[in-house]
């Protein structure tokens, strides 16, 4: 192939990318004002203003779409994560607290109930279970890499392994995403104030240690 050809195969790829973002962010925007149940491939294609067969074609289904939707959301926030926790300005109960912050934006926003939508359907879906367990592990990962920082900066984790509590502070912001959801705090369980008070408790660590 030539210069010219190449040049005309990059272009085209260019334009496929942009193609598909485009619809991605369109997805998100749909995401955002009707929720998951409602999101649908017509809404989407003239959200983004391009033909309904863009959808298929880049995606090739509604679940293609919502899967690649949930991992381009989830990328974006696994970064605005990892930024956050590589701030030397923010001490880790400053830390925590922003990654409460963060939750409640993330309920707001639509991620937390597709989250949850997947994870429930990749009981049955190989193909989702995939996808939302990559996506999952990215931020158990970030959690671990934190608490390796806090091990080395309290010097130790009682009996905990950074791994551990890597594991169990996963499981606790899930476990909230869930609960609050099937609308435990409607019913007073301070689900999301709960996750706020252990910062209060690394906030008095971090005075001891002074």
């Amino acid at each position: 192939m030539g210069i010219g050809g190449q040049g005309m195969k990059m272009a085209r790829t260019a334009r496929k990318m942009d193609t598909s973002v485009g619809l991605l962010e369109a997805a998100k925007k749909v995401l955002r004002q009707g929720g998951y149940s409602k999101l649908s491939t017509r809404q989407v294609a003239a959200a983004a203003g391009v033909p309904l067969s863009q959808i298929h074609y880049h995606f090739g289904s509604k679940q293609g779409l919502v899967l690649a939707l949930f991992e381009h959301l989830n990328a974006q926030l696994l970064d605005r994560q990892d930024a956050m926790f590589d701030d030397p300005k923010l001490t880790l109960s400053e830390k925590w607290d922003r990654a409460c912050d963060y939750l409640d934006e993330d309920i707001a926003s639509g991620y937390v109930r597709t989250l949850q939508e997947l994870i429930a359907a990749s009981w049955a879906d190989a193909r989702v279970a995939k996808v939302v367990r990559n996506a999952i592990m990215g931020w158990v990962t970030l959690i671990t890499d934190m608490a390796r920082d806090a091990e080395q900066q309290f010097g130790g984790l009682a009996k905990f392994t950074p791994e551990e509590l890597g594991a169990l502070v996963a499981n606790a912001f899930v476990g909230a995403e869930s609960l609050y959801l099937l609308g435990f705090e409607v019913k007073r369980v301070p689900v999301r104030q709960a996750l706020r008070r252990v910062g209060d408790l690394i906030r008095l660590a971090e005075r001891d240690l002074k």
